[in-house]
């Protein structure tokens, strides 16, 4: 009796301990997909990621270094799709994985898709710089400046020791010659249309003037041939 309460216990400790682990598999393949990757083997480390997400959905961590890779691999579309599935059970992870699918779409060419993205991550974690410095580029692409320097500047105010920031600051700069440049244009096109509108006011000043002219004129000539008329009938023969 007392034989048979042990194997029944050792083998509920065995069940507690499978169930309290996960899969051995999975564990096997991010392991060996998490050192290669460490060792920048994307190429290798790509099968043993692949692997790991698909016997655990849940792996967070895994699919996080899955993307990287598709990224380094330059699968764009791969690396977006694998993002998507995981960030609704992103957790603590939610702001690094909306940047880095902003990464995906900047680098694939769709700016405005990547600044959807960093905002994400800046408001699942407002100390998120490099989700600001990444925006700002974004914007920039965009064409939208002025967000895209109030960006940059808060970027900077977060990190004021960045090695980026001297080539942040010379960018800064440009933008805001870009606008001094935009206002001179500005300026310029108001006085070219001031200009050309007294001008045109000119015109027809001197073209109505002229024409009135004419109009007295042919006034005073009507005039005297009426009166020729009545001076030769005046003197008619009988």
């Amino acid at each position: 009796m007392n034989s048979v309460k042990t194997v029944l216990a050792v083998f509920f400790g065995l069940f507690v301990l499978i169930l309290g682990k996960p899969a051995l598999g999975a564990q096997t393949s991010f392991a060996k997909g998490e050192e290669l990757f460490m060792q920048n083997k994307p190429q290798e480390a790509l099968k043993y990621l692949e692997s790991a997400v698909s016997e655990d959905p849940a792996h967070v961590q895994a699919f996080l270094y899955l993307g990287i890779t598709y990224l380094q691999l330059n699968r764009l579309d791969d690396a977006i799709a694998t993002y998507k599935k995981i960030l609704p059970r992103g957790g603590d992870e939610t702001a690094r994985i909306a940047f880095d699918l902003g990464n995906a779409y900047y680098m694939k060419g769709s700016p405005d898709l990547a600044q959807q993205y960093y905002t994400q991550a800046i408001e699942a974690d407002s100390s998120y710089s490099s989700a600001y410095l990444n925006r700002a580029n974004a914007l920039v692409k965009s064409g939208n400046l002025t967000d895209a320097l109030s960006d940059y500047e808060t970027y900077l105010s977060m990190e004021p020791g960045s090695p980026k920031r001297e080539e942040v600051v010379k960018l800064m700069a440009f933008i805001r010659e870009e606008f001094a440049a935009a206002e001179r244009r500005r300026a310029m096109a108001e006085e070219a249309a001031k200009a050309e509108a007294e001008r045109k006011k000119r015109l027809l000043d001197e073209v109505t003037g002229s024409l009135q002219a004419a109009a007295e004129d042919s006034k005073g000539l009507s005039a005297g041939t009426e009166d020729v008329q009545d001076y030769d009938n005046e003197f008619e023969l009988q």
